[in-house]
């Protein structure tokens, strides 16, 4: 069973040291440490993307209703419509690595915190 926009927004959310805010006209935005995205939702509710790991990117876009994410494929993202392709628990755990990756390349002082047990 797939998410719903709320869903994960709410997951995203809960997710350590996420925040929100919109931009660019009717994108909401979830970030970390100030500014570090690692989800975008469209106001209307249509669409998701987030980051995915690199070495993972190709075989994802490979999938049915996935594909690079405009303007930042480059970083390795990936956007997918309503209803989401995949199911809650996959979806949940791509959301939550995305959030990871971006953690991940912050300084080790502001990654305190913000790292989830493996």
């Amino acid at each position: 069973m797939s998410m719903t926009e709320a869903q994960v927004a709410r997951f995203c959310l809960d997710l350590p040291g996420a925040r929100e805010d919109y931009k660019w006209g009717g994108v909401r935005v979830f970030s970390i440490a100030g500014n570090k995205m690692f989800a975008l939702q469209n106001l209307r509710g249509d669409s998701l993307a987030f980051k995915v790991d690199p070495d993972l990117f190709l075989g994802h876009v490979d999938r049915p209703g996935i594909r690079p994410a405009p303007y930042l494929a480059r970083a390795h993202w990936v956007i997918m419509n309503t209803p989401y392709p995949l199911g809650a628990d996959e979806l949940r755990g791509l959301l939550q690595r995305s959030h990871q990756l971006v953690v991940s390349k912050l300084p080790k002082r502001t990654q305190i915190g913000l790292k989830l047990e493996d």
